[in-house]
């Protein structure tokens, strides 16, 4: 039998808090989330009378179209070019459209045996269930390839024009990052809690079966850099950084796309000069089985979960 508490006692539990915020009197979560107000922006007036000034010269002397006779003829011509271009390219589009085969015929370049191809042969050939997977990680591997170091690329070219080179800007980005999002939100942290192992666990699900039912390493990939993103939002880049640094990014990126290149030129060489390969397609249907999608599966997720990641990290603040 329970014992009945004291009045004293029974303010201490948590359901005298949790009555408290329900019927709206404390508000629980107050005091507890990490909130530092932005100072608003003053500027002095000798600067703001000097700014208002350069900009009224500025504006008479080179935006002023009556007067700058420059800017005037500037501005017409590019009207009139900006008009011709347009009527140039329509007319274009309209005589390349012109000569465009009927939708739906038969005879069209689309209607080919290739389609028929992967549909009747692709379990045959690639081993893999889902003939979209083994259509574009066997028969055009390359060309994924391809899309994997578009991938790369686009970040290093992040990587060059966001990044925070110095330490002192890097520390004032960390100071300013904290201000726009808070790392002590206990609901976004208690939500991130269950929910990151669980996306994780299914980003790796789809990248695993890829090569078995709808999925693979692009869409896997993206659910698993969703879940990195959602972990950094919830606890920052201080926890992160204990398993996921720019160093990290560099190796998983390089590794795999040195992996898939060799594999997919060994492959492509012994089915050029018509060799065996020496790898098993295995059992359609197994987990194991479909040669080397499954790892080249793989390779592309984990391209792709760190690309979405490092895209997010340098625009947020220049930097893993």
């Amino acid at each position: 039998m329970s014992r009945l508490l004291s009045e004293e006692e029974y303010r201490k539990t948590k359901a005298f808090k949790v009555k408290r915020w329900y019927s709206g009197e404390r508000d629980m979560y107050l005091g507890n989330m990490e909130l530092k107000p932005q100072t608003p922006f003053k500027e002095d007036v000798a600067v703001q009378r000097r700014r208002l000034h350069d900009e009224l010269i500025l504006h008479k002397n080179i935006y002023d179209a009556e007067k700058n006779k420059k800017l005037k003829f500037f501005s017409k011509f590019y009207s009139a070019v900006s008009v011709l271009f347009v009527f140039v390219l329509i007319a274009i589009l309209l005589y390349v459209v012109s000569y465009l085969p009927p939708v739906g015929h038969s005879d069209n370049p689309a209607s080919n045996e290739v389609a028929q191809k992967y549909i009747e042969d692709g379990m045959k050939d690639t081993g893999a269930v889902n003939i979209v997977t083994g259509m574009i990680l066997d028969y055009r591997a390359f060309d994924t390839l391809g899309e994997s170091n578009v991938l790369f690329i686009a970040t290093c070219t992040v990587l060059i024009l966001l990044r925070a080179d110095s330490k002192s800007k890097k520390a004032q980005e960390e100071e300013n990052d904290r201000l726009y999002e808070p790392k002590n939100d206990i609901i976004l942290q208690k939500a991130a809690f269950f929910l990151v192992p669980l996306i994780m666990i299914f980003g790796v699900y789809v990248i695993l079966n890829g090569h078995l039912s709808p999925g693979g390493g692009f869409s896997g990939g993206a659910i698993i850099g969703s879940g990195l993103i959602l972990y950094v939002n919830a606890y920052g880049f201080k926890k992160i950084e204990r398993f996921f640094t720019q160093k990290t990014y560099k190796w998983i990126c390089f590794v795999a796309l040195l992996f898939y290149c060799l594999a997919k030129t060994y492959s492509f060489y012994c089915g050029a000069h018509h060799l065996e390969t020496g790898i098993p397609l295995g059992t359609a249907g197994n987990i194991l089985s479909s040669g080397l999608i499954l790892p080249l599966n793989i390779c592309v997720g984990l391209v792709v979960a760190c690309t979405m990641y490092a895209f997010y990290a340098m625009f947020r603040k220049g930097g893993f």
